[in-house]
């Protein structure tokens, strides 16, 4: 009898144990999941920014009537912090405008003006 009894003992404090490190386990899933949640809403914010970075300076470049935006991209890379002009347009000083509009746009940017002067 005694005998049953320990392994019975035994036996709960196994589980006991057991039930212990499965519900520290699932915290440890859960804060883990929890901060990828986190790292995954950080880096679409991010996203989001750069997006609305690229549309507030293509905006205003074709809304301008001094610069042919018809050939300009605007790409804007969020964790460098950088917009980038790609393209062509008709003359330099439209380049020279569409670089100051984007600098205007995007504050606290670094601006690449990548244009070139279409033939």
């Amino acid at each position: 009898m005694r005998a049953l009894t320990s392994a019975v003992a035994a036996t709960l404090f196994a589980l006991a144990t057991a039930c212990g490190n499965t519900a520290d386990g699932a915290k440890e899933d859960a804060k883990n999941a929890a901060d990828k949640t986190a790292d995954a809403a950080a880096s679409a914010g991010s996203a989001m920014s750069g997006a609305m970075e690229t549309g507030q300076v293509k905006t205003a470049l074709t809304t301008d009537s001094r610069v042919d935006a018809s050939d300009i991209n605007v790409d804007t890379d969020e964790t460098a912090k950088t917009v980038t002009l790609k393209g062509t347009v008709p003359a330099d000083s439209q380049r020279t405008i569409a670089e100051a509009i984007a600098k205007e746009k995007a504050t606290g940017y670094t601006v690449v003006n990548a244009l070139t002067i279409r033939p």
